[in-house]
């Protein structure tokens, strides 16, 4: 059975690797649009908007694919050198922080999320779509994120290697 979770997990987050990567092509296609209408002479309203909407979500989105995959800058140099117990101390120790500001990073986003929709804020653009739509998704990637994190915490500390 928790085979089964960690295969689902490492779906889950392949998945928002994939969410990641249409959000960076989305933003190509806001910028290249507004090119085009600057060129061919017409204005569409809210382009920079979205595509710094989109840079935020692909970013959000990008942070658990990338920590199961061990592309963000970790702590190598102190657990090349270190061996045994000391390594698998350093590794827990720092899942531990990272979990922890992943859950701390989550639950405020998640919390702005809510009064944003609550109180119907509105982005001061030119858009001014409701902000909570493009705030969900830096919510649910903090949280995707926090999940993370803590998964592979615990695929630490019960991995006997």
């Amino acid at each position: 059975m928790l085979q089964k979770i960690n295969k689902s997990l490492n779906s889950l987050y392949n998945y928002s690797g994939y969410i990641a990567a249409i959000f960076l092509i989305l933003i190509a296609v806001f910028i290249l649009t507004g090119i085009a209408s600057r060129i061919f002479g017409f204005y569409i309203r809210g382009l920079a908007e979205y595509s710094g909407y989109c840079m935020a979500a692909s970013s959000f989105f990008a942070l658990s694919y990338t920590f199961v995959n061990g592309g963000h800058i970790r702590i190598t140099l102190f657990l090349e050198k270190s061996t045994g117990f000391k390594k698998k101390f350093l590794e827990v120790w720092s899942l531990v922080v990272t979990t922890i500001f992943a859950g701390y990073m989550s639950y405020y986003f998640i919390k702005m999320l809510k009064i944003s929709y609550e109180f119907e804020e509105r982005s001061e653009g030119a858009d001014e779509i409701l902000i909570w739509i493009p705030q969900c998704s830096v919510a649910i990637g903090a949280t995707l994120f926090f999940i993370c994190a803590f998964h592979l915490l615990i695929l630490k500390i019960y991995n006997n290697d």
